[in-house]
């Protein structure tokens, strides 16, 4: 990592370096594509476009959008990417925590992830069925957690995502 990272919101003229970076980071475009989707449906809240920035270019990007928990309004991670030369150095921890942090600061309450299960319990995440929290497809128990933002209880249901997300 270099000295001058800078972590912020997305603002224009970033659209064409996250694409770059999410589609590298997956080896594909199936997930830059979502991005850019999610950019033009209601879920999409700006401020929680994160990305990291060194040397000038944008290396790693967080995503959190608007799902709800049953009923209750709540935040789907993801998807999150970081340039594969810059990997493993920590850029994914810090663009995640700061996309957590500016929704601590806008006062949302919930976050649901699928992801890696290693990965997310150190933000905090746990198995999002211990919360009474599902999906209507198919995944690994592990996988699917959940987060409290706010410190209060967490609302149980079957997540409902952004459509972009097709599910």
């Amino acid at each position: 990592m270099t000295d001058d990272l800078t972590l912020r919101a997305e603002t224009a003229g970033d659209e064409v370096a996250i694409r770059a970076v999410t589609a590298a980071a997956f080896g594909r475009p199936e997930e830059a594509d979502l991005v850019e989707a999610l950019r033009l449906d209601p879920a999409w809240i700006s401020a929680l476009s994160r990305v990291a920035v060194s040397g000038g270019r944008v290396v790693a990007h967080a995503l959190l959008t608007r799902c709800l928990v049953g009923e209750t309004p709540a935040l789907a991670l993801g998807p999150v990417a970081v340039l594969p030369e810059v990997q493993r150095q920590g850029l994914g921890t810090l663009v995640i925590e700061d996309a957590l942090r500016e929704a601590r600061e806008r006062g949302e309450s919930a976050v649901v992830v699928l992801g890696h299960p290693p990965y997310y319990p150190r933000f905090g995440f746990t198995i999002a069925s211990r919360h009474g929290i599902g999906v209507t497809f198919d995944v690994p128990d592990e996988a699917l957690m959940a987060l409290s933002l706010d410190g209060e209880p967490l609302p149980s249901g079957t997540i409902r995502y952004a459509p972009p997300f097709g599910v």
